[in-house]
């Protein structure tokens, strides 16, 4: 495409999401940065600090070797952000990406608050540069950052700085983006991110053809884009999305709401958000049912819950709300809202996670905390600490050294499988073990199943459908069909989502005559359909299952 100095290649989101396809991230990593480093073009990744890749606390041994495998897996610059703006959390990743040769880009959360000033941003900047950032990411990662005070902090970091990079990182959700890449772009930054369709706008980024378009018009210096390239993009993408990707993706995703001003939830968060609502939306209904009191549309719920994050957000000391901090905080709304339905009092289920956060086991809030929380905690006899926070998290690697030992597990070039153990070591160990695999297939075969289902088909003509898209299975002989899946559950038929290959037993076929014929797959795929249960006779040629191939499509 031509216009693209920087792509982001891994990170956080990336490498859980490769574990839970059942796929190794390092292999993915590896691969996805090699074209861009040929091309010239540097990769990014996504550093969340004092949790590194993940959404709770890592051990300064584990930060480390993160360095180390990510310079050595082709990865240029790490974003380094901690959702409190802690510089505590950010300076340690400063000097292990100096240490191993990456670019270090310390990281501004940026919110709209009474606490969150531009001199409040400013010196933090000074602090994360002078220990070392050579760039400056203003990651306004809800879109709430109002342009005026994010042209303003731009320049004051410029004129004291002139010599760092500032690169701006923004969210369409509320629609404030555009306005806020210009602000940026006309008060000296130097990098701004984008996404492209069919992924863009949302709550995500701003489309690149948009953004090149509005900078070239003010004569910013900006590249040409290769629309040729770019569609071939686009479609690529749409294939993704088509192929399973769309299956797990909130609709809502791709609305634009200014009521995200009030509450400043991060458009990342938006779909699991949702998928919250609609879980607790019934029980939340029941609730109100046997108080005779009328119920709630999913858009009540919806308001009601930006409300509350309103209200909560300030009485939790103004925490940006970036990961994980923005869970916490829409959590105990949520658990308020749950609570004033069952005409509880506020605050009465607060998770543990949010006391570390509270407590200052995480970093030091931006705010101050309301009297009412910092009773309750008094009340449960719960301490605050002003300690730095990585002395809570102790060094494991070699714990984790000894179960890949145990295991006879490989530590990977460069350490990495090692690094994939203690950076997330409960999907490492479902990848490992093959179920993140067939756990992905079933869920996607269910969601597949749920979205015909809600466009009205009746279960026959989904089954007809799903039978169309796939190749019958049929009986070689005829006799008595025999399941075998493993040896505990060899009485069973095999789950819809189950993967074969082509080598792989499929089933028996037991005869008259005493024979066990056994069946092969004959080629890759899924299972979407059993026709034949355990020990039901079946004639020669009769269907014994459906299996939707997925050796064509790769």
């Amino acid at each position: 495409m031509g216009c693209f100095a920087r792509v982001e290649t891994n990170g956080g989101a990336f490498e859980q999401v490769n574990l839970l396809y059942g796929e190794n991230p390092n292999k993915a990593v590896r691969q996805f940065t090699k074209f861009f480093n040929e091309a010239g073009i540097q990769t990014h990744m996504l550093d969340r600090g004092l949790n590194g890749l993940r959404m709770y606390p890592v051990p300064a041994d584990v930060r480390k070797l993160m360095y180390k495998v990510k310079k050595a897996q082709g990865v240029d610059i790490t974003r380094i952000f901690c959702g409190l703006n802690e510089v505590r959390n950010i300076i340690p990743s400063i000097k292990y990406a100096l240490a191993a040769g990456m670019i270090p880009q310390a990281t501004l959360c940026i919110t709209f608050s009474p606490v969150h000033t531009v001199e409040y941003y400013a010196a933090i900047a000074n602090q994360l540069i002078e220990a070392g950032a050579p760039e400056i990411c203003l990651k306004d990662m809800a879109g709430i950052g109002r342009p005026g005070m994010l042209g303003q902090l731009t320049r004051t970091i410029k004129e004291k700085h002139p010599e760092v990079i500032i690169q701006y990182h923004g969210h369409s959700g509320p629609g404030l983006s555009m306005a806020s890449i210009l602000e940026v772009c006309e008060n000296g930054a130097d990098i701004i991110d984008v996404a492209m369709e069919p992924l863009s706008w949302g709550k995500v980024h701003s489309d690149v053809i948009s953004v090149q378009a509005m900078l070239k018009d003010k004569g910013f210096q900006v590249p040409e884009i290769n629309m040729k390239a770019y569609m071939k993009a686009r479609s690529m993408t749409q294939e993704f999305i088509d192929d399973f990707l769309g299956y797990f993706m909130d609709a809502t995703n791709k609305h634009m709401s200014s009521l995200l001003l009030t509450c400043g939830l991060p458009g990342g968060m938006m779909g699991s958000m949702m998928a919250d609502l609609k879980g607790v939306h019934a029980g939340i209904n029941m609730i109100l049912r046997s108080k005779n009191k009328p119920k709630l549309t999913l858009d009540d719920l919806l308001v009601m819950l930006f409300e509350e994050v309103e209200y909560v957000w300030p009485k939790l000391g103004y925490p940006p709300l970036v990961t994980p901090f923005s869970q916490y905080v829409k959590n105990v709304a949520l658990m308020n809202i749950m609570s004033q339905v069952k005409e509880e009092p506020r605050w009465s289920m607060i998770d543990n996670n949010t006391w570390d956060m509270i407590l200052g086991k995480s970093g030091k809030l931006p705010g101050a905390l309301a009297p009412e929380i910092i009773e309750l905690a008094k009340e449960k006899g719960l301490q605050f600490t002003d300690e730095d926070p990585q002395t809570n998290f102790p060094d494991q690697l070699d714990a984790y050294r000894a179960e890949m030992k145990e295991n006879g597990w490989e530590s990977g070039e460069d350490d990495e499988e090692l690094f994939e153990l203690a950076m997330h070591d409960r999907q490492y160990r479902d990848y490992k073990s093959g179920v993140a695999k067939k756990r992905f297939e079933e869920e996607l075969q269910r969601a597949k199943d749920a979205a015909l289902a809600s466009k009205g088909f009746s279960e026959e003509e989904v089954r007809k459908f799903k039978r169309s898209k796939a190749e019958p299975i049929t009986a070689l002989e005829k006799g008595r069909v025999i399941w075998e899946i493993d040896v505990e559950s060899a009485s069973l038929a095999p789950s819809v989502g189950k993967v074969y290959n082509p080598e792989e037993t499929f089933c028996y076929i037991s005869t008259p005559w005493g024979t066990h014929d056994k069946m092969l797959a004959n080629f890759k795929g899924r299972i979407i359909e059993v026709c034949a249960k355990q020990g039901s006779i079946v004639n020669k040629g009769d269907v014994l299952a459906y299996i939707e191939r997925t050796d064509l499509a790769s």
